[in-house]
C-alpha cells in the first residue's frame, strides 16, 4: 500500500471553551485515522479561539469573516486560502455556518473545495418547527412544540402546552421555564441573541440520551454511537457520559438516515423512558462529544472525509456499551507571537 495523499482540510468550531465547538473532536478523529494524511487548517472567528494554539492538532489557522456578514467576503477568504496554501475540503461545524456553505456549495466545488453536507431542504426539514413529522417518520415521538414570534403567541403557546416548557432558539440555547415569568425572561434572552422564531417545547422527564451518526447521502449509515449523559455543565453540555445501546434510539437514527437520505454528521438528542424515545432535537452536524465515538472505535468524521474524497470507507464497527467519557480542562502556555499574527495578519505562520 502506497503512502496516502496529503489532504488539506479546513475545520471550524475550534472554540474549545466552556461551550465547546465540535471542531477539536473532529480534528482528533481525522488525525487518528492512520490511513489518512490530513493537514488541518483551523477556521476561526476569533483570535482567542483555543484551537488556534493547539499546534499538535491544528497545523495552521486563519481568521474568517462571520457567516452572517458578507457572503462574498466569506467565499473570497476560502479562495485566498485555497490559492495560497491549498484547501481540499471544508468541515463547517457550526449550525449558523451551514446555510451559507450549502448555498455556495457549487461555488466552492468550482474552486476545488469539497464539502459533505445535507441539502438545503434537508437542513430546513430537521429544524425544530418540523420535529413532529420527523419523529413520526423515524418511528418515535416528540414533545408537543410551538413556534412563536410575539408575546401574544408566547402566552397562547404556554396556555396550550402547559408548564413547564423549554424555551429554545432556532439554532442554539434552551432554557427551562416553570412559570410564565420564566418563559418571558427566556423568550427575551433567545430573541436578543438569536432572533425569531422562538420554540416552546413541552418538558418531558426521563434519561438524557444522544446519538451521533453519519449518513452517506444515499440512505446508508456510516456508523452511529449512543450515549447516556451522566453530568452536564450549566450550559447543558455533556461533561461525563457512558455508551449505551438503546435499540429504539439506534433504530431511530438508522431510520433518520434512511428516510431522509441524510448526508454528513448529525446528532439526535432524546429523552428516554423505558422503551419510549422522545426526540428533543436534531443537530445537523457533529456534536462537541464526537471524539467519544472515535474513542470507542467508530470514526465518523474520517468516514465522511473518505466518502467526500472518494476514498475507501473504514468498515463500520460496533461498539461496547459501558465505556466512559470524561471531558477535562487543559491549560496551554504559548508565545504571544501566535496571537499577534492572528490579530495583524489573520493567520498563523
Amino acid at each position: 500500500m502506497g503512502k496516502p495523499v496529503k489532504i488539506k482540510v479546513g475545520i471550524s468550531g475550534i472554540n474549545a471553551v466552556d461551550n465547546p465547538g465540535p471542531g477539536i473532536g473532529v480534528i482528533r478523529s481525522l488525525k487518528e485515522d492512520n490511513g489518512l494524511d490530513v493537514e488541518v487548517y483551523g477556521l476561526a472567528y476569533d483570535a482567542m479561539d483555543p484551537g488556534i494554539y493547539l499546534d499538535w492538532l491544528v497545523d495552521r489557522s486563519f481568521i474568517v469573516p462571520y457567516p452572517s456578514g458578507n457572503p462574498e467576503g466569506f467565499i473570497e477568504r476560502l479562495s485566498y486560502i485555497k490559492e495560497n496554501h491549498g484547501l481540499d475540503m471544508v468541515f463547517p461545524m457550526l449550525d449558523a455556518e451551514l446555510p451559507l456553505y450549502i448555498k455556495y456549495r457549487q461555488e466552492l466545488e468550482d474552486l476545488g473545495i469539497v464539502t459533505f453536507l445535507p441539502t438545503m431542504d434537508q437542513f430546513k426539514l430537521r429544524s425544530k418547527e418540523n420535529l413532529e413529522q420527523m419523529a413520526k417518520a423515524m418511528g418515535i415521538i416528540t414533545p408537543m412544540s410551538k413556534s412563536v414570534n410575539s408575546f401574544g403567541q408566547l402566552g397562547a403557546a404556554i396556555e396550550e402546552l402547559g408548564l413547564p416548557v423549554m424555551v429554545k432558539g432556532a439554532f442554539y440555547k434552551a432554557y427551562p421555564a416553570y412559570t410564565p415569568q420564566d418563559a418571558m425572561a427566556a423568550y427575551n434572552k433567545v430573541v436578543a441573541e438569536w432572533g425569531y422564531p422562538v420554540i416552546l417545547q413541552r418538558m418531558v422527564t426521563g434519561e438524557e440520551m444522544n446519538v451521533v451518526g453519519a449518513g452517506d447521502g444515499s440512505g446508508n449509515s456510516m456508523g452511529a454511537v449512543g450515549i447516556k449523559k451522566i453530568l452536564i455543565t450549566s450550559l447543558g453540555k455533556i461533561w461525563t457520559g457512558v455508551t449505551v445501546k438503546h435499540q429504539g434510539m439506534l433504530d431511530a437514527a438508522e431510520a433518520f438516515v434512511r428516510e431522509f437520505k441524510w448526508k454528513g454528521g448529525f446528532e439526535l438528542e432524546c429523552i428516554v423512558t423505558g422503551d419510549q424515545v422522545n426526540l428533543i432535537e436534531i443537530n445537523p452536524r457533529f456534536p462537541a462529544w464526537t471524539y467519544f465515538a472515535t474513542g470507542v472505535g467508530v470514526n465518523l468524521p474520517a468516514n465522511c472525509l473518505r466518502r467526500a474524497m472518494g476514498l475507501p470507507l473504514r468498515a463500520i464497527r460496533d461498539y461496547e456499551a459501558g465505556k466512559l467519557y470524561i471531558r477535562y480542562t487543559y491549560e496551554l502556555v504559548t508565545d504571544m507571537k501566535a496571537f499577534s499574527n492572528m490579530m495583524t495578519r489573520g493567520e498563523s505562520i
